[in-house]
């Protein structure tokens, strides 16, 4: 008789994951969270009342190429915590609270070990976000991937008050640029990455690189800075204007996308430090400056555009939240509709 585990789908495999991870995704329950795992749905018992006006964020994302470098790590625990970064900073530009998340692991044959390290990372980037995991989707897939490869997706959903949704539209010329320290590559620009350094290179991930002061791959794998608590603290501390989340595009085509028409922004190159793995991929594989802004985050993770006369203490309150803040530019008027970013230095 020929069963579905014979087809390579290990049902009883699954059930024993989700009891593996269950005290993980409970640590991560808000008081609003009304089911536990396993069930068909997650319920959530949305406050309305502590809300004037209240509107729903969403955000969706994955972790892009930078699982092959988990896979070659073989290494599992913090690309989770990448995951819920890209979907959670999206949505705090607008100036929302993540509230709750779900995410979608996809391989072929699950490995319970290595799920539930993506999982316990998922966990902790929902902690870090403090916002609920309250359900996911482990799909097995047989021979749709490759041995030992997997991929990961997220849905995060936040509020916000409708008075005190950030969109930009505010921002004019004058207005100060700062920037948020990133905590290295991120998840955007791997291909880029290992085009350069794996291939080209012909580094390994555990090449010991002296300027990066450790192995290649520990480097790669730093997990992606959360920012998103500290965007509400900064928002009881002053107005915020305008936010951008730093990712593929780097800061030339994200940081337009909260300009108004006929606004510009001249960012002052050397005015943070460009973090080491930043300049050995560019060394090391010939890649021109405009091209590395334009693909990496170089050093800056979130930007925040503020009035100037709250500048100052935008960045004293970031940097009692833990956060490296550098005065990275200015706004500038500009006769296109389309913004650009001007860098000078």
């Amino acid at each position: 008789m020929t069963t579905y585990r014979d087809a390579g789908v290990d049902i009883d495999a699954g059930d024993e994951f989700v009891e593996r991870i269950k005290p993980h995704v409970r640590a991560t329950f808000r008081p609003e969270v009304m089911t536990d795992l396993g069930g068909f749905g997650g319920l959530f018992r949305f406050q309305a009342n502590r809300y004037q006006d209240p509107v729903l964020v969403s955000g969706t994302d994955g972790v892009g190429t930078k699982l092959k470098i988990a896979f070659l790590m073989d290494k599992h625990d913090t690309v989770g915590i990448d995951l819920v970064a890209m979907c959670v900073n999206d949505i705090a530009v607008s100036g929302a609270e993540p509230l709750f998340f779900l995410d979608y692991f996809a391989t072929g044959k699950l490995s319970i070990a290595t799920a539930a390290a993506v999982v316990k990372g998922i966990s902790d980037g929902c902690r870090q976000a403090g916002c609920a995991l309250i359900g996911g989707e482990t799909a097995e897939m047989p021979s749709f991937y490759g041995e030992g490869e997997y991929d990961l997706a997220g849905f995060a959903v936040g509020v916000v008050d409708r008075p005190k949704i950030i969109d930009g539209k505010q921002i004019a010329p004058g207005d100060v640029v700062i920037g948020l320290a990133s905590s290295g590559v991120h998840s955007n620009g791997f291909s880029l990455v290992r085009k350069v350094l794996l291939e080209r290179s012909r580094l390994t991930v555990e090449t010991v690189v002296p300027e990066l002061g450790g192995a290649l791959g520990e480097t790669l794998l730093t997990p992606t800075r959360i920012y998103a608590k500290q965007v509400l603290s900064l928002m009881e501390c002053c107005p915020i204007k305008g936010i951008a989340h730093i990712t593929g595009g780097g800061i030339t085509d994200n940081l337009p996308r909260v300009f108004p028409a006929r606004c510009g922004a001249r960012i002052r190159r050397g005015s943070w430090p460009v973090l080491p793995i930043f300049e050995a991929i560019q060394s090391r594989g010939a890649v021109a400056v405009d091209e590395m802004y334009r693909v990496f985050n170089m050093g800056i993770g979130l930007i925040l555009v503020v009035a100037p006369d709250h500048a100052d203490r935008v960045m004293a309150k970031a940097r009692e939240l833990g956060e490296q803040a550098h005065h990275i530019g200015e706004m500038v008027a500009q006769q296109t509709e389309e913004g650009v970013v001007d860098y000078v230095g």
